[in-house]
Order: C-alpha cells, then sequence, then structure tokens
C-alpha cells in the first residue's frame, strides 16, 4: 500500500530523529518530551507500515531510494531551534491530515483518529518553542529564524498529493499556511520568503529521492538490524 508506506516512512524518520537527542536535549524535562514525541511516531510508523509489509523488514533492509518520506523530516536535529522548526512545520501538517483522514471512513480512519491526538501534543509542543524562542533574547531570536528559513525550502512537498490518500490538498496547505504564519506573527519572527522547495523538484522525497543527510542516517538506524540478520531477543 503506497499510502501507508509514505505515511508510515514520515513517522519512522522523523522519530530516529527525535531519538538522536537522547542523552543530549538542554534540559532533562525537554529530553523526555521529545522522547515521547518520537514514541508516539514510532508507534504510527508501526501501524502504517504494518499495512504495507513485515514492518522490521521495511524499516531496517530497504535500501534509501525505496523510501518515501518528505525531505523534511530526514533534515539533521542542528540546535534546539532547528529541531523545533521541523517539528513545528511537519506538526501543523500532520494534524491536519489525520483530522481529515480520522473524519472519513477510508482504511486510515481507526489510526488517524488516535493519531491526532498524540499530534495535538506534538504541535502544542512545538508552537510553545517556537513562541518563548521568538520572543526570548536576541540570540534565540536569531536562532529560530535561521532554523525556519533553512527549513522553508522543504515544505512544499508536504502537500503533493499522495496516492491512496483522500484528503482535500488545497485545503490542507490554505490551513497550515495560516497556521504557521500566526504562530510566527505572535512570536515576532518573519515568514520566511523564497519558494517552498529546494534544489529538488517538490515530492522528490516521495519519489526515493533524498538529501545527503539521510544516507548516513539510514546506515545508522539499520546497522544493528544488518549487523545481526534474524537475531531475536
Amino acid at each position: 500500500m503506497p499510502a501507508a508506506l509514505a505515511l508510515g516512512d514520515d513517522a519512522l524518520v522523523l522519530s530516529h530523529r527525535l531519538g538522536e537527542w537522547a542523552g543530549n536535549a538542554p534540559v532533562l524535562e525537554e529530553e523526555v518530551a521529545l522522547a515521547n514525541i518520537a514514541l508516539d511516531l514510532l508507534g504510527q510508523a508501526r501501524a502504517l507500515l504494518s499495512l504495507a509489509g513485515d514492518e522490521d523488514e521495511l524499516a531496517f533492509l530497504r535500501e534509501e531510494r525505496a523510501f518515501r518520506n518528505v525531505q523534511l523530516v530526514e533534515q539533521p536535529n542542528g540546535d534546539f531551534a532547528h529541531t523545533i522548526a521541523r517539528q513545528l512545520y511537519f506538526s501543523a501538517y500532520q494534524q491536519l491530515l489525520y483530522g481529515q483522514l480520522a473524519s472519513g471512513e477510508g482504511p486510515f480512519a481507526p489510526l488517524a483518529a488516535k493519531a491526532v491526538k498524540e499530534v495535538a501534543y506534538h504541535l502544542d509542543h512545538a508552537e510553545h518553542w517556537t513562541l518563548r524562542l521568538g520572543d526570548g533574547t536576541p540570540e534565540s531570536h536569531a536562532r529560530m529564524q535561521r532554523a525556519l528559513d533553512a527549513l522553508w525550502r522543504y515544505t512544499g512537498e508536504l502537500f503533493e498529493p499522495v496516492e491512496g490518500v483522500s484528503a482535500d490538498w488545497p485545503a490542507l496547505q490554505d490551513g497550515w499556511s495560516a497556521y504557521v504564519t500566526d504562530v510566527l506573527r505572535r512570536a515576532g519572527l518573519t515568514l520566511p520568503e523564497g519558494p517552498r522547495e529546494g534544489a529538488w523538484t517538490a515530492g522528490a522525497g516521495r519519489q526515493g529521492i533524498h538529501t545527503e543527510p539521510f544516507g548516513r542516517m539510514l546506515a545508522e538506524m539499520q546497522h544493528l538490524h544488518r549487523s545481526h540478520p534474524g537475531a531475536s531477543w
């Protein structure tokens, strides 16, 4: 099921990125918060990937070009502001998408009805920190603005239609733009300018074309499973 693969890969890859903060978060409370968000996303990924095949094989044995996640979620954590900007952009999209799916009758409705409650927390967390960093010190404001600007070009891909996902994509994009614009305004930040796509054509991640950091991340994520094939606890 291509749609389950695309949505599942989004959640899996971002879960791994957030998991990289373990032992590195700026304060203990944030280490716990980011770990909880990562676990929520991992649960979503497992449910979605199981609709497309064996979840372990799909996660640990596919090559880079077989992954269908958007390029936004594979971007490195950077500093804390960078992680928050990535989460704000993605969670705003995910909450709107799952809200639509939960209200429908398609195969993703039950999962979306549960996940939309989790994503509401993810989005609240990202919004809180966007406001706090944007309206904080000159240094925190500058870092948050740089992060928003750097990731902006990856947001256009979020609204490329996914085959098998019954969603109103123009409405999703309008709702996302309105929400992000409002949050940045309240944070005293500037909405980034320029095209919302990078060197790749929008939709490239869905086609299996990924950015350079993804290959290194995937090698780390898959190392243990590939080193000990067939091993079990």
